[in-house]
């Protein structure tokens, strides 16, 4: 009797995977010639594809001519040197075949033991990024606290928030439901996860407390303080608060050290947020940003974003691993084991909401290891640089305005006429295909993002994008 086989023999996949690497080296070569914002429309994309699934498997050629003929058309490349929108989210070719290995082994990592490699690799790895970036000690898996990898840093502040709330109320929530009148601190310019993280764990927006920021859109320690007293005498109990070391809009960086004396007067859990701008710490020069950092209790920042490491990849650390464990930890029957019981490893999916987990720690493992500390200082600091550089043709522009000298790698800026104007202008410069920008209200006021940090981003890319600015401006004023 045979049976039929459906499967990609290994000798299939050698030789199709040859040619999908080779695709993928041709596309990095090519990359910078595409249009960098999607040209298409709503509905392109799927109107070429067919209504119903394939009843007989296709060839692998068949696959990749679609994704050339109906797929390509619809990406916005990210890791073009020309895209400066959003935030930078960059990868490399380590990264790539890291997550090509890690997808190959097809682990998971719910616990040391489904795979000791898994769980040890990535302790190891948040360990030397605490030594390669300066960061607190106590942020060691070897000490009380602890790092673990996550997938984005909107989970590791949901997963900040339940262990703030359990800690103050004594773990009771977890058991009994419900929420008393505890409120949270962030500033107008934290990240909206914040806002989306306060309504899942179920102590709702009212109870987040916006509070106001200075010239520099940073938040405000003084205000940060009359609130909580002003809430304390209502009645309220304070359990969390976010600072931010680089904001979405400005890159702004709130005062650490100050914001974490507050919190430790009036026991709050202090998480500082620095998922776009925390590569920077990697840099000894860059650290006074960071001052401070030692008074949180929970961090993250994304290698995803800005340390060449292709999403999904955050890292979070917490000062007493203790609670994260306390707050998280579910053990049914059949995940129980003797190397967990008797307390020798780390099981990782107490440290995060997911169970599951991929085997992330492999691509920042080889980054780390191609780049070595010395190349990711070398090149962080170049995308500062050539973001200081263009805020100072920014400055010396006759015609346009920069919001602030820019902390880190964002360069915030518009065109003195008035928002309609660089709405405009926006909407021609991404339209053209040659540069993604996006942007920002502040003040009242419409103002360009350029964030300087893809991988292949170099010199002539922004003096390109500055000119075409410039000349696309001219044209249209």
């Amino acid at each position: 009797m045979t049976t039929q086989n459906y499967h990609m023999s290994p000798a299939q996949f050698r030789e199709e995977g040859k040619k999908l690497i080779d695709w993928i080296a041709d596309y990095y070569e090519q990359v910078e010639n595409y249009p960098v914002l999607s040209q298409v429309s709503p509905g392109d994309v799927r109107k070429n594809l067919p209504p119903n699934a394939p009843e007989k498997g296709e060839s692998f050629d068949a696959m990749m001519k679609d994704v050339e003929q109906f797929i390509m058309p619809g990406i916005t490349h990210w890791q073009s040197p020309n895209f400066f929108a959003y935030f930078q989210s960059n990868t490399s070719g380590p990264s790539i075949l890291g997550e090509l290995l890690s997808a190959g082994l097809g682990v998971q990592g719910m616990l040391w033991a489904t795979s000791p490699a898994c769980t040890e690799l990535e302790s190891h790895v948040m360990d030397w990024l605490v030594d390669m970036m300066g960061l607190p000690q106590a942020f060691k898996t070897t000490n009380n606290g602890g790092g673990v990898i996550q997938d984005t840093a909107s989970n590791a502040l949901i997963t900040a928030l339940l262990c703030a709330r359990e800690m103050k109320t004594n773990f009771g929530t977890n058991k009994l439901g419900g929420c008393p009148k505890i409120v949270a601190y962030a500033s107008s310019q934290t990240h909206s996860s914040l806002e989306k993280g306060i309504k899942v764990i179920g102590v709702g927006e009212r109870n987040l407390r916006i509070v106001e920021v200075d010239e520099n859109f940073a938040l405000d320690p003084e205000k940060m303080e009359q609130q909580i007293k002003q809430d304390l005498e209502e009645g309220f109990i304070p359990f969390f608060a976010c600072a931010t070391i680089g904001t979405t809009s400005s890159n702004a960086v709130d005062p650490i050290r100050a914001i974490g004396e507050i919190c430790r007067r009036y026991d709050i859990w202090l998480h500082i947020d620095a998922a776009m701008a925390g590569s920077a710490a990697v840099c000894p020069e860059y650290r006074a940003a960071f001052d401070g950092l030692e008074l949180a209790k929970s961090y993250a920042f994304n290698p995803h974003k800005w340390l060449f490491t292709n999403f999904d990849c955050d890292c979070f650390y917490v000062t007493d691993k203790a609670v994260l464990i306390k707050t998280l930890s579910i053990l049914p029957e059949y995940l129980k084991n003797e190397a967990s019981e008797k307390g020798a490893v780390i099981d990782y999916r107490d440290w995060h909401i997911q169970l599951g987990r991929r085997f992330r720690a492999l691509k920042l493992w080889f980054v780390i290891r191609h780049y070595g500390v010395e190349g990711l200082r070398y090149h962080i600091s170049e995308h500062i640089r050539l973001a200081q550089e263009l805020a100072s043709w920014v400055d010396k522009s006759e015609d346009f305005e920069l919001l602030n000298q820019p902390p880190f790698n964002l360069v915030c800026f518009r065109h003195k006429k008035e928002d309609a104007f660089n709405k405009e202008l926006m909407n021609t410069l991404n339209k053209s295909g040659k540069i993604f920008l996006t942007h920002t209200v502040l003040n009242g006021q419409f103002w360009l993002r350029m964030s300087v940090g893809q991988t292949q981003t170099r010199q002539e890319h922004v003096e390109r994008a500055w000119a075409l600015i410039q000349q696309t401006a001219a044209q249209l004023a």
